[in-house]
This record gives structure tokens, C-alpha cells and sequence, in this order.
């Protein structure tokens, strides 16, 4: 059965740069990177050493914390390096990739005549099972619970975000596959935009849900409040549009085929459209899309809100179909706020007299226009543009302080930072918002997992 829901609240942030609907460069790196700092919670133990080599598909790192959990290479080579940091805490595993692929052979199937267990296997066992995503806490699910249900977004609303229809249009044999294969472990709701259904809307073995609404919307968070809210003591699984796709051709075609199309956007970008390219792809890679402008860009491994800032020398993380390129903010600004027009400046509280331009976009960048400062005492300003059932404000200073059982009243089960992504750039007091949240779900990981 399906359900329409309508979310009122919500914030569009109309930044510069979107990537024209185009496939402009196929991208194969010679280098791709497995990065631990991908998987949140993840303790890594290498299987492999530099110098071996590897298909796509091949196990390269393993959970500490649950053996059978595997991440493996998404192309085939050689183990060009290990790399560490402080303490040899491993930072990536980087393989240099042939001029053509070579897969593991892991045998097609059809997933309708699998039980859960076989499809956990074969997940598992390809190196797949990391797409799945545990809330509470965001991090790997664990293979041996039964979650309450698995939620799919199906659009993505978030600033300049890849347009799912373009990225995984092509590909809906391949997700059908995955959510027939995923809904023998448990029960699949999918969200689709209610603007723009085709062709998610015709999806099978799953409980379809449209959305309407302004950014968060397309947060599976948000639609999982909306849905079915967390409470103390479940868990439920998400799973991205990437990821089905991946699972799915596992069983259609018997190998691990992570590539993807990747929206390069931003303000920095030159001639911004997708390219097609591997997770693990290094962001010099991407050279045709910024030129000169490297040292003076901000690369972003996903949205503006709520993706990482990656470096010029970063990688496109594991789950994200998107990098933005953003100019670093580093000039003062002569007078500031005091200024009474400032017509190129975005303000969600008609600060500024952009509010008489509502088509336009901004050439944002990293500047944040002030310094921190206390918190506005009143939370209804935070909450217009969050629509969950939970007080931001009190949440946020709840992890700030430490104190678990106002943390638990206030809703951390529900949420993960991106969530609150909105409140933090509409934030007059300059706080981290995100970065709060996320070390209270530390904190919770400590002291209740």
C-alpha cells in the first residue's frame, strides 16, 4: 500500500553550479582507494599486503568487530601502498588498477529463489554488505540482527544533488534485482518523489511512499520519522540507490560492478555534468573540472551540508554520487552585516533583499560570515526547517553536555548528523551543529551499543 506525505517545512539552498543532465568524461583512475574512514565504527584489519594483487571484488579489509563483514576492491590490480597516519591507525588501502578489469566470479542467481539467509551470504561474502547502514548511529549493520524494516530513498534533495533519474535510470533492472534480493531479508520501503515518480514508482517487493516537499525531504531519515519513527531498543537498515544497483548486478550477472555516474558541481566547476567513475576515485581526477583553481577550492565528497571535505588530494568516498567544488571563503567582508543591500548574499530570514529574487542561485563559499556565539534560546527557529518530531536545540546541547537520558528524550535515535544539516547552515550563532550530534552518537556507541 502506498502513502503520500506532504512535509511543510524544509529549506532549498539555491547554491551556484548544477550539473547539466550529461555524461561528460568516463573516468578509470589509476589509483582507487579503500578507505576505513569511509564506514563509521569500523575497527580494520588488512588481508592483503602492497604488492598483491587483486580483482574486482577481491576482499581487502575485514571488521574486527564481525569477521564476516568484507570490503573489497572495487577494481582489479595491485596493491600499490598501504597507507597510515598517527599511531599506524590505517587510512587507506591503495590499489593501482589494470587498463582492464578483471572480476571474482561469484556465480549468477536469481534472487527470488533465495532465502534471507543465502542473500546475506552472498552479500557478505562479495564485499557488498557495507551499503547497509544501521540506524540508530549510522554505522554497518550487523549481520546477525533483524531489523524492523530496510528504508530506500529514491531522490535526493539536497544542494546540486546528482538527479536520480539520470544516475539510475539506466539501471532499474539492476535495483529491482537488489530490492527483491534485500526483501528476503526484511520488508523494503522505498521513497519517491511525488513530483517526479518514473520509474522508482514502478519498483516491486517493496512498500512505495511519495514524497512532497523542500530539502530534507529526500533524507531517508526524515522519511523514515515519517514512515515508521525509531524507538528505543530497534534498529532499522537503509540502503542507497547505488548500492541496490550494485546488489543487484551481483545476482544478475555474478560480480561486483561498483561503477557509477558522479555529479561534479559547484561554484568552482567548470563545465559541471557527470562523469562515470569508481568510489575510491582521486580527487585529481578530476583536474578538467576545476583547472588552476585547486588551491583556492574546497572539495566536497557529497553535498555542501553534509558531505566531507576531502582535500585536493582526497577521494570520492564510498556511498556518494557527488562531488561539489566550492571557492574557500577566506576574505574579510567590509562592514559585514552592517551593509544594507548585499543583493549576492543568501538569507533564509529576508535579511538581505535576495528574497525578491527567489529564482536566483548564489555563488556561495565557505565563508561563515560571524563567529560562534550562544545559542538562540528559541528552538521553533531551528525546527521550521527540520520536519521531524524532535526539539533540535535541546538535542544539540543534550550531546554538547554528555547526558544520555536527555539525548534519548530528545530524539538521537532518530537522527544522524546530515539530518540537521539545515539547522546548522540556518544557525545564526555559528554553531557546529553536525559535529555535536555526531559526538553524541559517539558517546551513545561508548556507552550503550
Amino acid at each position: 500500500m502506498s502513502q503520500n506525505i506532504v512535509l511543510k517545512k524544509g529549506l532549498n539552498v539555491p547554491v551556484k553550479g548544477a550539473a547539466d543532465l550529461r555524461v561528460s568524461k568516463t573516468v578509470a583512475p589509476a589509483v582507487v582507494a579503500v578507505q576505513p574512514s569511509d564506514f563509521k565504527g569500523l575497527v580494520p584489519r588488512l588481508l592483503v599486503k602492497e604488492g598483491d594483487p587483486v580483482l574486482a571484488g577481491s576482499p581487502v579489509l575485514a571488521d574486527k568487530m564481525h569477521s564476516d563483514i568484507l570490503f573489497s576492491s572495487p577494481v582489479s590490480g595491485k596493491v600499490k601502498s598501504i597507507v597510515r597516519g598517527d599511531k599506524r591507525k590505517l587510512l587507506a588501502v591503495l590499489i593501482e588498477a589494470d587498463e582492464e578489469q578483471k572480476y571474482v566470479d561469484f556465480g549468477k542467481k536469481n534472487p527470488a529463489e533465495l532465502s534471507g539467509e543465502e542473500v546475506r551470504k552472498a552479500l557478505l561474502e562479495s564485499g557488498l554488505w557495507p551499503f547497509f547502514v544501521q540506524r540508530p548511529y549510522g554505522i554497518i549493520a550487523d549481520p546477525e540482527a533483524a531489523p524492523k524494516a530496510i528504508f530506500v530513498s529514491a531522490f535526493n534533495t539536497a544542494p546540486l544533488a546528482a538527479d536520480t533519474k539520470f544516475c539510475y535510470g539506466d539501471e532499474f533492472n539492476a535495483i529491482q534485482a537488489g530490492v527483491t534480493a534485500v526483501s528476503r531479508i526484511a520488508n523494503v520501503h522505498v521513497s519517491v518523489n511525488a513530483e517526479d515518480k518514473e520509474p522508482f514508482c514502478k519498483l516491486e517487493n517493496c512498500e512505495l511512499h511519495f514524497f512532497k516537499g523542500k530539502h530534507p525531504a529526500g533524507n531517508v531519515g526524515v522519511q523514515i520519522s515519517h514512515i515508521c519513527p525509531i524507538q528505543k531498543g530497534q534498529t532499522v537498515w537503509t540502503v542507497s540507490l547505488a548500492g541496490l544497483a550494485a546488489i543487484g548486478k551481483l545476482f544478475t550477472k555474478g560480480k561486483v560492478d561498483l561503477r557509477r555516474k558522479v555529479a561534479v558541481c559547484g561554484p568552482m566547476a567548470i563545465d559541471a555534468s557527470y562523469l562515470v567513475t569508481y568510489p575510491g576515485t582521486p580527487m585529481t581526477e578530476l583536474a578538467p573540472f576545476y583547472g588552476t583553481t585547486g588551491d583556492e577550492t574546497r572539495f566536497v565528497s557529497g553535498d555542501v551540508l553534509s558531505g566531507a571535505n576531502v582535500g585536493k588530494d582526497g577521494y570520492l568516498r564510498f556511498q556518494d554520487d557527488q562531488v561539489t567544488l566550492i571557492r574557500e571563503g577566506v576574505e574579510k567582508e567590509l562592514l559585514g552585516w552592517i551593509r544594507p543591500i548585499r543583493y549576492k548574499q543568501f538569507s533564509n530570514d529576508r535579511s538581505y533583499f535576495s528574497w525578491l529574487m527567489p529564482g536566483r542561485t548564489y555563488d556561495m563559499d565557505t565563508n561563515l560570515h560571524g563567529g560562534p556565539r550562544p545559542f538562540l534560546m528559541n528552538d521553533g527557529y531551528y525546527a521550521k526547517v527540520l520536519p521531524m518530531d524532535i526539539y533540535p536545540v535541546f538535542l544539540a546541547k543534550a550531546c554538547l553536555a554528555g547526558d544520555i537520558d536527555k539525548m534519548e528524550k530528545f530524539g538521537i535515535y532518530e537522527v544522524l548528523p546530515e539530518d540537521l544539516a539545515l539547522c546548522e547552515f540556518i544557525d545564526p550563532s555559528k554553531n557546529n551543529i553536525q559535529d555535536m550530534i555526531a559526538k553524541g552518537i559517539d558517546l551513545m556507541l561508548k556507552e550503550m551499543a
